[in-house]
């Protein structure tokens, strides 16, 4: 079982709309001083989804280049942007995020329904994001929706080879009306399929909404890692909306130092994941 526990905060998102959530950061500043609060809490790596100048989400390459940029000079946190953006978001768009130069980049490995919606997510894509990161030396983290998305991760791996780095990290993402429930059973369920992965593979896994809390006590004793954030969920308990991103990361730690699991630094994370050392 791995020793510390490696926590992602994921501030943003591409769902909540800043009227009808006014603690969602989605200025530049507001992320920087989220990141940095968060940081300071322990969290080791960020997820990013970026907005415009009236808070819609964008992957506009200005905005996401500086973004990196920014979170680069003010935090030690490894930089992970999302491929996945909003499900409008064109195929073009979401490989052009690798042109922005993170540390990581997700990969959602398959289509599903998501609420209303579908979340397309061709096979050609996934090779095309996952042999470009090669390239160029991002590391993916492969977003797992439902059990299928790992069979397809097994097979890309098999025909493509491992990832930049050479670790294979993957983020069962749970709860979302169209993929996996957010429950103890779905993610066991999970965990053993990961055994037809590479060996010393590692999980993180995100409960949306009311699965936060289950999914987190679940990853923790099976092992896993945790991401938190208001991307995936906008109450703290019920009937309480959360206050910030601090509070959330604030939780996954607690309950990581109940598990004698203390948070992983961001040096620890890059040691972990495969990224390169931070070059500040």
């Amino acid at each position: 079982m791995t020793t510390g526990t490696l926590i992602t905060v994921a501030p943003t998102g591409a769902e909540s709309a800043k009227a009808e959530v006014p603690a969602l950061p989605v200025t530049l500043d507001e992320l920087l001083l989220t990141a940095k609060e968060c940081e300071a809490l322990g969290a080791a790596v960020i997820h990013v989804h970026i907005r415009d100048d009236e808070a819609r989400p964008t992957l506009d390459q200005g905005r996401l280049r500086e973004t990196v940029t920014a979170l680069r000079e003010s935090t030690d946190l490894v930089v992970q942007l999302s491929s996945g953006g909003a499900v409008t978001d064109p195929e073009a768009d979401r490989l052009a995020v690798l042109d922005a130069g993170p540390d990581m980049a997700s990969c959602t490995m398959g289509t599903l329904n998501f609420g209303d919606d579908v979340f397309l997510n061709r096979w050609e894509f996934i090779v095309d994001l996952h042999t470009r990161m090669q390239e160029r030396g991002i590391v993916p983290e492969y977003e797992i929706f439902d059990l299928g998305h790992l069979t397809a991760l097994q097979r890309l791996l098999g025909k493509y080879g491992l990832p930049a780095g050479g670790h294979v990290h993957v983020d069962f993402v749970m709860g979302v009306p169209g993929g996996m429930p957010g429950t103890t059973p779905a993610l066991v369920a999970a965990h053993q399929a990961l055994r037809d992965l590479p060996e010393g593979t590692t999980f993180s896994a995100t409960g949306i909404g009311r699965s936060t809390i289950p999914v987190m006590l679940a990853s923790l004793s099976a092992g896993g890692h945790l991401r938190v954030g208001m991307e995936d969920t906008v109450t703290y308990a019920k009937g309480r909306p959360v206050e910030s991103n601090m509070q959330l990361v604030a939780r996954a730690v607690g309950f990581a130092q109940l598990a004698q699991r203390p948070p992983l630094t961001p040096a620890e994370a890059r040691g972990l994941l495969g990224v390169p050392a931070a070059g500040r």
